[in-house]
């Protein structure tokens, strides 16, 4: 190989699949490191601000981005539509040319993922997609750094997702492709993740040495995990839907027969926030199979790291 560094540094993260394999590796890397020494790393432009703009409630996406974005000395402003001229009727451009004007990074949490990428296509700054209806990039990368820390690897682990097929599992799929992992997604009819997303990761992973399934039998995803993933029945915004969405999904508990189908040693995953006697048992995610709160805590590293490449726009992938 030569001496040569090859700039892998993405512009925005508005979704896992815009990354290349090395951007994503790059990414976990750092964040591993800043696991191990949060205090060692400040951003080039040490003393901006990231606007936070949230159209949703949050706990994890909110207090860890603050907290990430102290660590590397810059001032995290949270801001609400309602606090701004967006809830007047100001186009979304031109909130975006303006806070770009007076932050280093704008981070935001919203429904539709159009949203994004129109504030995405008007900023001048790096733009990091803390959650919209179809994706879910942050906590993909802190699903993977829980993932590697506690097997050493990622490339040929098996993952397997029960449950509605979401925003989150689409942001793992994409993850998992590009990391050379196996994963099965398992929901029931109508709740499958979305097609095109699927076809690209199937495609994604082929080229990566992983592979894709979307099956509907729980007990066939989970033979052979490593770990076992779920997420909320009801997602914010569905309410409605509630009664019917738990009557579909209630075959799809991961409980401790669930478990048992898997590998010997299988963890269980959950983004949070979890409902125990819905979507997983107590007896599980309260249980020692369970890194649940690890996946929470990896959510500040990997922020950082997000941030500080990002910003810096200088991360190398090495030789």
């Amino acid at each position: 190989m030569t001496g040569t560094v090859t700039r892998t540094t993405p512009s925005d993260l508005l979704r896992i699949a815009d990354l290349t394999a090395e951007q994503l590796n790059a990414l976990l890397d750092l964040a591993n490191e800043m696991k191990d020494g949060p205090t060692w790393w400040t951003a080039a432009r040490h003393g901006t601000a990231v606007a936070c703009l949230f159209d949703k409630p949050s706990t994890r996406t909110r207090v860890s981005f603050e907290v990430a974005a102290h660590r590397l000395g810059m001032l995290p402003i949270m801001l609400r539509p309602d606090e701004l001229q967006l809830g007047r009727g100001e186009p979304l451009g031109d909130t975006a040319r303006v806070l770009s004007s007076y932050t280093a990074a704008i981070v935001v949490r919203t429904f539709a993922q159009a949203t994004l990428e129109e504030l995405a296509a008007a900023a001048s700054v790096p733009v990091i997609n803390a959650l919209t209806d179809d994706h879910h990039p942050c906590q993909a990368l802190a699903d993977l750094l829980t993932l590697r820390r506690h097997y050493g690897y990622l490339d040929g682990l098996r993952l397997a997702y029960i449950g509605d097929g979401n925003n989150v599992a689409h942001s793992l799929m994409e993850a998992a492709a590009l990391s050379g992992m196996h994963m099965t997604v398992a929901s029931p009819r109508g709740y499958e993740p979305d097609h095109d997303v699927t076809r690209r990761t199937m495609e994604l992973a082929g080229r990566h040495g992983g592979s894709i399934h979307v099956l509907h039998d729980p007990r066939a995803a989970v033979m052979g995990a490593n770990a076992i993933y779920t997420d909320v029945w009801v997602s914010m915004g569905e309410d409605a839907q509630r009664e019917g969405r738990l009557n579909d999904l209630h075959a799809y508990q991961v409980n401790d027969e669930l478990m048992r189908a898997a590998a010997p040693h299988a963890v269980f995953m959950h983004c949070l926030p979890a409902h125990r006697g819905l979507e997983v048992s107590a007896d599980v995610i309260d249980g020692p199979a369970s890194i649940v709160w690890e996946q929470a805590a990896n959510r500040l590293p990997t922020e950082q790291a997000t941030l500080r490449t990002l910003t810096n726009g200088d991360h190398p992938a090495g030789e």
